[in-house]
C-alpha cells in the first residue's frame, strides 16, 4: 500500500511537471502585441527590399553600352542588358542630348531589337557590337541572383509562420535567410561587373571593326544594390528581435534583498 501511494505521487508529480513545461513552451511561442508590431515593421522593410530585388533581377537595365555620336550619320547605336537578355537600339542623333558625346540614354525612343541570351539554352555566347560575352561569368551572376531570390522567399515564409502560428523560433531562421539573400545579391552584382569588363575586352578580330564603346550602369543595378542593403538591414532587425530586451540583466542578475 505504501509503495502504491509512492508510485502514484511520483506519477502525479511527473505529469504536473510535464504540464507546466508544455504551458511554458506554449507561452514562449505566443507573441505579445508589442513584439508582433516590431516583427511587422521589420517585415515591411524586408518587403521593400524583396520588391526591389525582384524588380532588379527581372529587368534588363543593368548596364548601358553606348557608341559615340560622331559617326557621320543621323543615327547612332546603343544597347542595354541585364542578367537574361540584351536590347540593341538605333536612336536618332537629334533626340540625344546636345551635351552628350555618346549615344543614349537607352530609354530614348528608337528601333529596338531585344533577345534573350542563348547561353541559357544552347550554350552560345552573345555578340554585342562586335564583342563577345563570357558566358561562364554571366551564368554565374544569374544563378547567384536566383539563389538569392529563393533564399529571400524562404525568409518571407518563415516570418509569415511567425505571425500566423506564433513560431517565434523561426525569427532567427528568417533573419539568416534575409541576410544571406542580401549577400548573394551583392555577390551577383559584383560578378556581373566582371562580366561587363570581360565583354568590353573580348573584341572580335573579324571585320567589320568593333566600334569604340563606353558603358554606364543603369537603374536596375541601382535597385539591386538598394535591395541588398535593405535585405541585410531587415535580417539584422529580425536578428535583433530574437535577442532579450535587456541582455545585461541575464549577465548581471540583480540580487534580492537579504533577510535581516
Amino acid at each position: 500500500m505504501m509503495w502504491s501511494n509512492f508510485f502514484m505521487q511520483e506519477e502525479s508529480r511527473r505529469r504536473g511537471a510535464a504540464g507546466r513545461r508544455r504551458a511554458h513552451e506554449q507561452q514562449g511561442l505566443e507573441l505579445t502585441p508589442e513584439h508582433e508590431g516590431k516583427v511587422k515593421l521589420a517585415l515591411l522593410l524586408a518587403t521593400v527590399g524583396a520588391t526591389l530585388a525582384v524588380l532588379s533581377v527581372g529587368t534588363e537595365f543593368w548596364v548601358e553600352l553606348n557608341t559615340y555620336k560622331a559617326n557621320g550619320s543621323a543615327v547612332c547605336d546603343a544597347a542595354h542588358l541585364g542578367l537574361w537578355k540584351v536590347c540593341t537600339k538605333r536612336l536618332w542623333q537629334a533626340d540625344v542630348p546636345a551635351g552628350r558625346e555618346t549615344c543614349g540614354p537607352a530609354e530614348l525612343p528608337g528601333e529596338a531589337n531585344c533577345s534573350y541570351f542563348k547561353f541559357f539554352t544552347t550554350g552560345e555566347n552573345a555578340h554585342i557590337f562586335q564583342r563577345t560575352t563570357k558566358k561562364e561569368v554571366n551564368l554565374a551572376a544569374a544563378v547567384i541572383a536566383v539563389l538569392g531570390l529563393a533564399v529571400m522567399a524562404l525568409g518571407c515564409l518563415c516570418i509569415i509562420m511567425v505571425l500566423s502560428k506564433g513560431a517565434d523560433f523561426l525569427l532567427r531562421v528568417g533573419a539568416v535567410c534575409f541576410g544571406l539573400s542580401g549577400l548573394l545579391l551583392l555577390v551577383s552584382l559584383e560578378v556581373f561587373r566582371h562580366s561587363v569588363r570581360a565583354l568590353m575586352q573580348r573584341v572580335n578580330p573579324e571585320p567589320p571593326p568593333a566600334p569604340p564603346l563606353t558603358y554606364e550602369y543603369s537603374w536596375s543595378l541601382g535597385c539591386g544594390v538598394g535591395a541588398s542593403l535593405i535585405l541585410l538591414l531587415g535580417g539584422g532587425c529580425f536578428l535583433g528581435l530574437t535577442l532579450p530586451s535587456r541582455p545585461w540583466e541575464s549577465l548581471c542578475p540583480k540580487r534580492g534583498h537579504q533577510a535581516t
